[in-house]
């Protein structure tokens, strides 16, 4: 019987991957709700080939343009919260995809939990944000966490049949980003433009942009402090620019576990959509013939302070991460569109971090008026 998905950012770098795979496997998948934005072209595109039953955009004008091209297809379509809720909420969906950066989804996110539907995670912010709230979540309803990121993949590949208590420390690789060689005094000459060029990996832009002041990496180290129930302490970030090994795990008796692979994120797509069920690979694969060599360092902080940000605010938990999920999101914002270099970002994070005491122990209401408060503190500095 074929497993219906729902994909919240269906027409993003992530969504696009996950429809690849969902046509490799047509008698293992099929789709039942799509949510974008406003990419319009892409979304009649995918409603015409995989034929979900629901989809959601942004707003009335893009539905009346998307309605428009899709004129007598058997297709509801839904806008803004409301939609996202209907695409998460699908009846005939047993996965839900979270590929929307950002805080956006987390509502909807958390219904579809409640409705005991497995979550494939692309999304970090879901964590970050509502990480207690979501896990309490999920432990209720008894549902399945996928990681799609491939650090996080990675790490779960490593600890099956594993014991827990045997772990000493897990190892989150992080690429460096576009500036790892770039001095840090020329950091306040960089554009987006600049920050956007990754070296390893094709990403939308947001992420790419959090990859480049290591935001991304501290986002992975809370997700994996929820996703594995470690202490902060047990979680350590190296720079490997290669990206052939995805994460490591270090146990008690010294040993370490990796997953290698070529960086190719319809792997860990795949694995997750299949619920860890190994099959055939149709991507990329590693040619061990063609590695120069596997490269470590320690991440300079001082550089890139947004990744000890993220350990302080996990640490802090309560409303914090939030604050700082906000922060960082409405400035990589205002970054993408040109109104200061690159440097600022982390210099607007730190200060809207500190304008704000966490809320401890916050209900969902309490981490959406933080998220809404660090949004407006952001556009204001």
């Amino acid at each position: 019987m074929k497993k219906a998905i729902a994909i919240l950012g269906s027409t993003g770098s992530i969504g696009k991957q996950c429809l690849e795979v969902v046509s490799i496997f047509p008698s293992r998948l099929r789709v039942a709700a799509l949510a974008t934005r406003d990419d319009i072209d892409t979304i009649v595109e995918q409603v015409k080939k995989f034929q979900p039953r629901i989809i959601s955009v942004l707003n009335d004008e893009v539905k009346a343009k998307v309605e428009a091209k899709l004129a007598g297809a058997k297709v509801e379509i839904f806008t803004g919260a409301e939609g996202l809720l209907k695409v998460a909420t699908a009846a005939d969906a047993k996965m839900v995809v979270v590929a929307i950066p950002g805080s956006l989804a987390l509502t909807a996110v958390l219904e579809a939990v409640k409705l005991k539907k497995d979550i494939a995670l692309a999304t970090k912010e879901v964590l970050v944000a509502a990480g207690e709230i979501f896990m309490n979540g999920v432990k209720a309803a008894g549902v399945k966490v996928f990681p799609i990121d491939s650090e996080h993949s990675a790490i779960a590949q490593c600890l099956r049949g594993e014991d827990k208590k045997t772990i000493k420390k897990i190892i989150l690789t992080a690429s460096g980003g576009p500036f790892l060689k770039t001095p840090a005094e020329k950091l306040v000459q960089m554009t987006a433009k600049d920050a956007l060029k990754h070296p390893t990996w094709k990403m939308g832009p947001k992420i790419t942009i959090d990859s480049a002041t290591l935001m991304n990496k501290g986002f992975e180290v809370i997700e994996a402090h929820y996703l594995f129930g470690l202490d902060y302490a047990q979680i350590e970030v190296i720079i490997h620019p290669e990206s052939i090994i995805h994460s490591m795990v270090e146990f008690v008796d010294g040993s370490i576990k990796a997953q290698l692979g070529a960086p190719d994120m319809r792997v860990p797509i795949q694995y997750a959509l299949l619920e860890e069920e190994r099959q055939a690979n149709h991507w990329g694969r590693l040619d061990f013939a063609k590695v120069a060599g596997l490269t470590f360092q320690k991440p300079d902080k001082m550089k890139f302070p947004c990744l000890e940000y993220a350990y302080v605010a996990g640490k802090a938990k309560g409303t914090l991460p939030a604050i700082l999920n906000a922060a960082n999101e409405e400035a990589v914002n205002q970054f993408l569109k040109g109104r200061f270099n690159f440097d600022q970002i982390a210099v607007k994070i730190k200060a809207v971090m500190g304008q704000y005491q966490s809320k401890e122990s916050p209900a969902l209401n309490d981490i959406l008026a933080a998220d809404q408060a660090a949004r407006a503190a952001a556009a204001a500095i």
